[in-house]
């Protein structure tokens, strides 16, 4: 289901954006950072990369768009991104695309296919975190949740610049390559990586933090000019 911030007839001097979500209550946390006058398109995609990608590309195929954003809560990887915080991704990475091998992981770049990682405009991810006073580092994405302090060691050796993971940022990211329109990743932090402790998580902070992450955010997305220098 699309949830459209605008009703009403479109104008052609701003941006329209489309931003994906994997869940009702994430859509609905984006979307009340938005006036009815913005031409912003939310979706709730589903969870995990492989729903991310499709509903993403659908979505695309459907409407012209000029961004696409991936959005939602995340795990952050402590001290850096505690909780509460927003992480705006410079880079969105696949963590855990590839092979296990008797030396370790190796991405499947490595073993000559396709691509792990997509980098949103430099300029503007700089303009959104002064912004919204969000980090910026890279956001992985996984298709398992990290449960254990071994597991996040391990993503941290292999991803030292890693500030969050979550499960659709790569999936949106290479439907958004495909129609060759820039991509973006926000997410608010509900919970540490690590340790699975439900007693933890934070999801309703998180998500109020993700409105208001938006709030500041969308001035600058808003008059984003995508042929500027990225």
């Amino acid at each position: 289901m699309v949830l459209q911030v605008q009703e009403g007839l479109l104008t052609t001097a701003s941006l329209r954006i489309l931003v994906a979500t994997a869940v009702p209550a994430e859509r609905d946390a984006v979307a009340r950072a938005f006036t009815r006058h913005s031409r912003v398109d939310v979706i709730a995609a589903g969870v995990g990369p492989a729903a991310a990608a499709a509903a993403t590309a659908v979505a695309l195929a459907g409407a012209p768009y000029d961004l696409v954003v991936s959005a939602g809560i995340a795990g952050g990887f402590q001290p850096e991104a505690p909780v509460g915080s927003l992480v705006i991704a410079d880079e969105i990475t696949a963590a855990d695309l590839g092979a296990e091998t008797p030396d370790g992981f190796v991405p499947v770049t490595e073993l000559g296919f396709g691509t792990v990682t997509h980098r949103p405009p430099n300029a503007l991810v700089r303009e959104l975190a002064a912004a919204a006073d969000a980090r910026t580092g890279a956001v992985l994405t996984v298709s398992t949740v990290t449960g254990t302090a071994a597991r996040a060691t391990e993503l941290r050796a292999r991803h030292p610049r890693a500030l969050a993971e979550a499960m659709e940022g790569f999936g949106v990211a290479e439907a958004a390559a495909a129609h060759g329109i820039p991509v973006l990743e926000l997410r608010a932090v509900s919970n540490p990586v690590g340790p699975r402790d439900r007693a933890a998580w934070r999801i309703g902070d998180a998500l109020a933090a993700l409105t208001e992450g938006f709030g500041k955010c969308a001035p600058v997305l808003e008059s984003w000019n995508p042929y500027d220098n990225q």
